[in-house]
């Protein structure tokens, strides 16, 4: 909790290692007022794109050396002020910033001090790709407002209401609490969204509703959401574990790695990225993008195929693994790239489940669009809808609740 804010305004940041994504949204109506990404930081090619939505302007780039995070946060301070949006104005309330690691300690919004930096900084261990960017973005953002409100926002919240019994992976206890080595899930924001979004299109409350969320991007994660809290995900200790991604293996036999180690001679550095930026769909057919695979196997291509089939096929387990913990299923919700835009992807994903009431009508599954659908026939017993994701907006959601207080 912190002191109320007249303000009305949340930027939005999502510090990756190389990258700065944000928006600036108008909590009043939870209008985007500009968007922007700066990608390529510390390099010589630098990118920052930024697109003031408020003036309905075009969009701006600047292309040249970026030197750091700083550096680039201040640019984007400056394309915001530019459009009468700076970030010394009164209407800004708080800054959000996405967190990808929060652990157990942090199971909603915190507002950040220098306690919370300092445990978001323990976490770096078992989130050594981005927790680091997160808490430089943070520091930056300190810098540039240090009388503002900063509230992380964690992916691995939502999923803190995993009982033991999910969350608890079967290695000696001891082991596993001295290294804090559990389950926690991540894309946390998207399925609380999405689960709450699902609810909302069956004219339900989000307590009175059982939700599969299928979370399909370039990473994907499923979770099973019984009454609006998160019972199971897929996603483990880290985003490797679960369903097949874009170059993540996902599920795999730990002895992999060992018998990687004893007859290939792969250093455990080789291994995580081979699992981690080599597997997936781009180690099965070359390609991670769905549409680039779905025109392969259109014209015949096997390994494409086999690519496709081996996704599907772990799919549907996660599907029929989470319709068992739940026991009830009222909906299944698809989000994110793929899941939002690859048709063939939902069909074949539920394609032989009609004996659980699942079923995709074939008309309503092409249409394409950004508002959430069910796409499911009106005789089928559990939902079928595709909704599309906004992560943003649930950090500023949050942000802003916590804020105003």
């Amino acid at each position: 909790m912190t002191t109320a804010n007249q303000g009305t305004r949340v930027l939005v940041l999502n510090s990756g290692s190389s990258s700065v994504k944000y928006q600036l949204l108008d909590m009043r109506d939870s209008a985007r007022l500009a968007v922007g990404l700066v990608e390529r930081i510390g390099e010589a090619t630098s990118r920052l794109k930024h697109t003031p939505l408020a003036t309905g302007g075009t969009a701006r780039e600047q292309n040249g050396p970026i030197a750091d995070h700083a550096a680039a946060l201040k640019a984007v301070a400056e394309e915001l002020a530019a459009d009468g949006l700076g970030l010394d104005s009164p209407e800004l309330a708080a800054i959000g910033h996405r967190v990808v690691h929060g652990g157990l300690k942090f199971s909603a919004p915190t507002v950040i001090t220098d306690e919370v930096l300092a445990e978001i900084e323990r976490l770096v261990p078992v989130a050594p790709l981005h927790n680091p960017a997160n808490i430089t973005g943070i520091r930056t953002a300190q810098a540039l407002r240090p009388d503002l409100p900063q509230v992380a926002v964690f992916d691995t919240a939502f999923h803190t209401t995993m009982p033991e019994s999910a969350a608890r992976y079967a290695i000696d206890v001891a082991t596993a609490d001295a290294h804090r080595i559990r389950r926690y899930g991540f894309h946390g924001t998207s399925h609380a969204y999405v689960s709450r979004e699902t609810a909302k299109l069956l004219g339900k409350a989000p307590e009175d509703v059982n939700v599969i969320v299928l979370h399909l991007g370039n990473g994907a994660s499923a979770s099973a959401v019984q009454g609006g809290r998160c019972v199971d995900t897929s996603m483990g200790l880290t985003p490797l574990e679960g369903l097949v991604m874009g170059t993540r293996s996902g599920d795999i036999d730990p002895a992999v790695t060992f018998h990687l180690v004893r007859n290939a001679g792969m250093s455990v550095d080789e291994i995580d990225v081979l699992l981690n930026k080599k597997s997936g769909l781009v180690g099965l057919c070359g390609d991670n993008d769905m549409r680039e695979i779905r025109r392969r196997c259109d014209e015949g291509d096997a390994q494409a195929q086999l690519a496709f089939d081996i996704y599907i096929h772990r799919l549907k387990k996660y599907i029929g693994a989470y319709y068992a913990v739940l026991g009830k299923v009222d909906a299944i919700a698809f989000t994110a790239g793929v899941g939002e835009n690859a048709a063939p992807v939902r069909e074949a994903a539920v394609a032989g489940l009609e004996e659980l009431g699942l079923a995709v009508d074939g008309e309503l599954n092409a249409v394409r669009s950004d508002s959430p659908r069910l796409i499911s026939p009106e005789y089928a017993r559990v939902a079928v809808a595709v909704v599309p994701t906004d992560e943003e907006l649930e950090i500023a959601q949050q942000t802003y609740a916590l804020v105003r207080l």
